[in-house]
């Protein structure tokens, strides 16, 4: 990892590719990674980790299956928001947006357990294909 500043803005620049994160730099035995996303992801879970999400840039929706039920959280840029470990949800960004997630380092985008994972994402990191 870097030991010099890392600006965001030209980390996000330096790829294209939705719901692929890219790891920035670590804290300890986390990972810091930004994503630009679009659209839907799939419905998943961490069972043993909380998930991170700040918004840079756009606008972020997630969805969580709760025990009181269904409900979707709207993160506005600049809006911090963590998923509970053991909670399924499914984050989309209907016009985009760019975010920036904490987690354990080498924790999977698709969590240990997910929905069927669409033929343009890699089942093992979570990581879209071909982009």
């Amino acid at each position: 990892m870097s030991n010099e500043p890392i600006p965001l803005s030209k980390a996000l620049a330096s790829f294209d590719a939705l719901w692929s994160p890219r790891i920035v730099t670590r804290v300890n035995d986390y990972d810091v990674r930004i994503a630009k996303v679009e659209g839907e992801h799939i419905w998943h879970v961490h069972d043993e980790t909380d998930e991170f999400f700040l918004v840079l840039d756009g606008e972020l929706h997630i969805s969580l299956r709760e025990p009181a039920g269904e409900r979707t959280v709207l993160l506005p840029q600049g809006a911090v928001f963590t998923v509970p470990r053991g909670t399924e949800h499914k984050p989309y960004a209907p016009s985009g947006a760019a975010i920036l997630m904490f987690e354990p380092a080498g924790t999977p985008t698709v969590g240990d357990r997910h929905d069927e994972i669409p033929d343009h994402v890699d089942s093992t990191t979570g990581h879209a294909l071909n982009t």
